[in-house]
């Protein structure tokens, strides 16, 4: 057992003065101060061979280390350290390896975080609180590129000039490809439909976009949550993915995202909308090209991206099957009906419908493969009022005998 009491260096000495007298059992001497026979022999050897500087305590570093990390790696890591402030030890890994230092040169991610931790760079975090809550909802899995594409508003913040800076961002959930990182002047949808025209024009379509359930992605009173942005998409042929309201954790890899932009750019804004505008571009690419993800196995997304097939240029419109009436959405929501006036949604303004008769009366109304309404003209439709013909009173004339015209 080792020492309990303070003064320790002075008990030592008080235990060898005792333990080297002739007459003294030097296990009685070890049990008088509550140590080990093994402990009390250390002391005494250490006593011998170096005097009182003997009973000091010694360093427990080792005298020689093979897994030592030279000063090279340490000044590289530092400087790499400083270029990327908000990149951890994994990927601060990647880097060192594409910097020329072997197997045997490069730490291991604990040791370098220890590294961070001891120059200043990093600072001790706890475990975190558990995660308590699981994906819910048939969202779509991504098995390759361009399957499932993310889409979400940044929250925005101010620029020093005092210009809101909202990015658009838009991402290969497989890949991790950042595909548009671009502030948004607002969230209409003609400005935001043009972005995602020349995202399409330059990567080809997705077979899925997922989003949030907020404007102008969805809407919470329209049919299917469409919205004109999202019904656009639907007649791309692309299907669309919505989270739970209130889990953002179920688009939680775009989330992640955003939380990387808050801490390198949103952080420090720049002075104008211009400069941050750039900036954002600039981090995107280095996002995508040198920055190595965990979920790639440390490659690179760009690594891993490749455009879809399906373009943009490429897409006919739908073609709904035969027997189907064809009707074109005015710019109020409305189709006509056997003459009547029905409403369908504004969401659809300006696109193609389908009707399916059911009965003499009852009708259901389809936008490519989803059934938007079903209506009954009976029922639903307000017949048009006509005012009823009053018969007109008989006109007089003074000057004619019977007094009638």
């Amino acid at each position: 057992m080792s020492w309990s009491i303070s003064g320790i260096e002075h008990l030592r000495m008080e235990f060898v003065m005792i333990a080297r007298e002739p007459a003294v059992s030097k296990s009685e001497a070890c049990r008088q101060f509550g140590i080990s026979r093994k402990t009390g022999y250390k002391w005494l050897r250490r006593y011998e061979a170096n005097g009182l500087a003997g009973l000091a305590d010694r360093s427990c570093r080792p005298d020689s280390s093979p897994l030592r990390v030279s000063g090279d790696v340490v000044v590289a890591l530092v400087r790499l350290r400083k270029k990327h402030l908000h990149w951890g030890p994994k990927k601060l890994r990647v880097l060192l390896a594409r910097e020329g230092f072997g197997p045997a040169e490069t730490p291991s991610v604990a040791t370098i975080g220890r590294i961070l931790l001891r120059s200043g760079l990093s600072e001790a975090k706890g475990r975190g609180r558990p995660r308590r809550w699981e994906p819910e909802g048939p969202l779509s899995e991504a098995q390759g590129p361009n399957d499932v594409w993310t889409v979400d508003f940044k929250g925005w913040w101010r620029t020093g000039d005092r210009k809101r800076c909202e990015p658009l961002g838009i991402r290969d959930l497989y890949s991790r490809y950042i595909l548009c990182l671009r502030p948004m002047a607002r969230r209409r949808t003609e400005e935001v439909k043009k972005v995602f025209e020349e995202i399409f024009g330059r990567y080809g379509l997705p077979g899925v976009i997922r989003s949030d359930n907020g404007s102008p992605f969805a809407s919470l009173t329209g049919p299917h949550g469409l919205t004109r942005l999202s019904a656009w998409w639907r007649t791309l042929g692309i299907k669309l993915d919505r989270i739970d309201p209130g889990h953002p954790e179920q688009n939680g890899s775009h989330e992640r995202m955003h939380r990387d932009v808050a801490g390198e750019i949103e952080g420090q804004p720049s002075a104008t909308l211009k400069e941050e505008t750039k900036r954002l571009e600039h981090w995107r690419v280095e996002y995508n090209i040198d920055r190595p993800h965990e979920a790639l196995e440390m490659k690179t997304p760009g690594e891993v991206y490749r455009c879809s097939s399906r373009k943009l240029k490429d897409v006919r419109p739908y073609l709904y099957p035969p027997g189907l009436a064809l009707r074109r959405v005015n710019r109020k929501g409305c189709i006509l009906i056997g003459g009547e006036s029905v409403y369908v949604s504004e969401a659809l303004a300006r696109t193609e419908v389908g009707l399916e008769r059911l009965d003499e009366t009852g009708w259901r109304i389809w936008f490519c493969d989803l059934a938007v309404k079903e209506i009954n003209l009976k029922r639903d439709v307000p017949r048009r009022l006509t005012a009823p013909v009053l018969p007109r009173p008989p006109q007089t004339c003074n000057l004619c005998p019977d007094n009638k015209v």
